[in-house]
């Protein structure tokens, strides 16, 4: 089976080739059912591997096996959470590609092939970024996916919102590229080494009984700081809502379905494989930088998630908090933490794509997505308004969703005052959420009114006046763009409620992370209160909001966080310097003692 791990990759990136050199010469849905049929083929090789990768794959790509002491061949592995990831990439990019069936507008003629392309490409390179061995090919992939997903995100060049964004986001999401780069350059110098646990040998042997020097440290925090760009952990945060504002809504339940979480399966990867040992970086110090980050980041986020009444960028900040939990989990170096963070991950990526669903919906029925201007209008999309609020209750914790259970394991591995962290940033984004259902779909509350002389760029960020992505805004909402969230929906739950899938998600996060014990993971009464606690909180949140707006602070307050999100990419340069500077600050005393 290991000689199949290629071919993870490989599949989707022939498929987009392929539909390059073709798309002109058949018509769009010849196009897209065979972007559709790859993605799916993708899919089903990534579940067979998976269902066969204890013990784990390792494949030597060409037969370049190491020897003579050292290695300079292409590694893939293979195990549950590499190959998780994958199946996880896999089924979501499928998601996207049925519910894309009716959403764009039709292409120049001669390039039907464009998006499905895109997205396949997409797809390939975070699924090699999922399996890579070692540090190079995972830059390799990591700029792979990043280009794909900047085309994508400017997909609409006719508006130069559109353009600005994928800009914003190609210009900080590069420069994080190249800290990788200078951090794998910096390790093979050491080392000679570029497969990941190559490396870790190789920094224990130098190291000796010296441990970790300044060089080992510059290239982790170089490393690392590429991966929470791509996670979007504060403060690299900032090119995120901007790029989910302007990104088509297929293109979103990729980015806050799986891209973040990418970066942070990255982070639990490289310092498991190749930082964890005598001659890396000591646990403490990562668990520091992590959690340290880890809070930063569900703060920032689940603050700005409340105050933003345009919908996708609401739904962004929420991804934003949301990634700080997963940075906590990962960061206490727990095996029950990790085994909570993988459920709470896969929980959410079904979620938070559905959730995106629901907002796509709302853009092309009304040409908004503005929580404001949609106050009642949407009362006739029962079916989207149920799924909304489903959604929000399943980001606040309500069992038996797998958030719910992914976030009950997590706090109660945590413990202490993290856990109040874990229950204050699910019920403020799931509050944040049911808040817009109440307004929008049912109406509820007084209307809210517009502030004057408070706030005049209000307009660029308020979601009104929206250009629809489908060819005209819809009178009826296709079957295709409804049934992709109610099936992300039931997965999401299924994550949490089947029976015994909770425990083999735990055993492959075990096995893969070699904690050489395997934990039991299953609800328990305090985590349930926990989870019904946040709920409530959720509700209760968003029913004062509703009646009374001013008790709480309406969206779009002027806080000094909302102006440190300016739109420009100087300052989102600056910030990224910042925040490689402070992970370097957060991970020194371990080196310096």
């Amino acid at each position: 089976m290991r000689h199949l791990l290629p071919l993870l990759p490989a599949v989707p990136l022939l498929g987009a080739g392929l539909l390059v050199a073709g798309g002109r010469h058949v018509p769009r849905p010849v196009a897209e059912a065979f972007g559709s049929l790859v993605s799916a083929t993708t899919a089903a090789l990534a579940v067979v591997l998976l269902l066969n990768s204890s013990p784990p794959l390792v494949e030597w790509v060409g037969d370049w096996f190491p020897g003579n002491g050292g290695s300079v061949g292409i590694v893939v592995t293979g195990d549950g959470a590499s190959l998780g990831m994958a199946a996880l990439v896999s089924l979501l990019t499928l998601a996207a590609l049925a519910y894309s069936w009716y959403y764009f507008d039709e292409p120049p003629r001669g390039h039907a092939g464009s998006y499905p392309a895109l997205m396949l490409l997409f797809q390939g390179g975070m699924c090699g970024f999922a399996t890579a061995g070692d540090l190079f090919n995972a830059f390799v992939f990591f700029e792979l996916m990043g280009v794909a997903a900047y085309a994508l995100t400017g997909y609409r060049i006719d508006e130069a919102k559109a353009v600005q964004g994928g800009l914003s986001f190609a210009l900080v999401n590069s420069l994080g590229a190249y800290f990788m780069l200078m951090g794998v350059a910096l390790l093979y110098a050491r080392t000679g080494e570029l497969a990941m646990a190559r490396i870790g040998h190789g920094l224990d042997q130098a190291a000796g009984q010296h441990g970790p020097d300044a060089l080992t440290l510059a290239g982790f925090v170089l490393f690392l700081a590429g991966l929470l760009v791509k996670a979007a952990a504060v403060p690299f945060q900032f090119w995120l809502p901007d790029a989910h504002a302007v990104a088509p809504t297929p293109v979103c339940m990729l980015l806050s379905g799986v891209m973040v979480e990418l970066g942070v399966y990255g982070v639990w990867r490289v310092y498991g494989t190749v930082f964890s040992g005598p001659g890396g970086i000591p646990a403490a110090d990562f668990t520091r930088a992590l959690v340290v980050l880890g809070v930063l980041t569900g703060a920032v986020g689940a603050v700005m998630c409340w105050y933003q009444r345009h919908i996708k960028r609401l739904l962004a900040f929420s991804t934003i908090g949301h990634t700080g939990l997963f940075l906590v989990g990962i960061g206490v170096l727990k095996a029950e933490a990790d085994d909570g963070t993988a459920l709470y991950l896969l929980g959410h990526a079904g979620v938070k794509a559905a959730l995106f669903a629901c907002a796509g919906i709302l853009l092309d029925r009304y040409g908004s997505v503005d929580e404001f201007s949609l106050h009642g209008r949407a009362r006739r999309l029962r079916l989207v308004g149920a799924m909304f609020a489903i959604g929000g209750l399943a980001l606040a914790g309500l069992p038996p969703f797998g958030t719910g259970l992914g976030k009950a394991v997590a706090e109660e591995a945590v413990g202490g005052p993290l856990t109040v962290l874990y229950v204050a940033v699910s019920a403020l984004t799931g509050a944040a959420v049911l808040r817009v259902a109440a307004r929008v779909f049912l109406g509820l509350g007084p209307r809210p009114e517009e502030r004057r002389g408070e706030e005049r760029d209000e307009d660029k960020t308020s979601g009104s006046g929206e250009e629809p992505e489908t060819r005209q805004r819809l009178d009826r909402v296709p079957h295709t763009m409804r049934a992709v969230p109610a099936v992300l929906l039931l997965a999401a739950l299924a994550v949490g409620a089947v029976p015994g899938f909770a425990g083999v998600v735990g055993h492959a996060v075990d096995e893969a992370g070699s904690w050489g014990v395997f934990s039991s993971v299953e609800w328990t009464a305090t985590g349930v209160l926990l989870d019904l606690l946040s709920t409530l909180l959720a509700v209760g949140l968003a029913a004062v909001a509703v009646t009374r707006p001013q008790l709480l602070g309406a969206p779009g307050r002027a806080l000094p966080l909302r102006r440190l999100q300016s739109g420009h990419v100087g300052d989102y340069v600056a910030w990224l310097l910042v925040g490689t500077a402070l992970l370097g600050a957060l991970a020194l005393p371990g080196v310096l003692g």
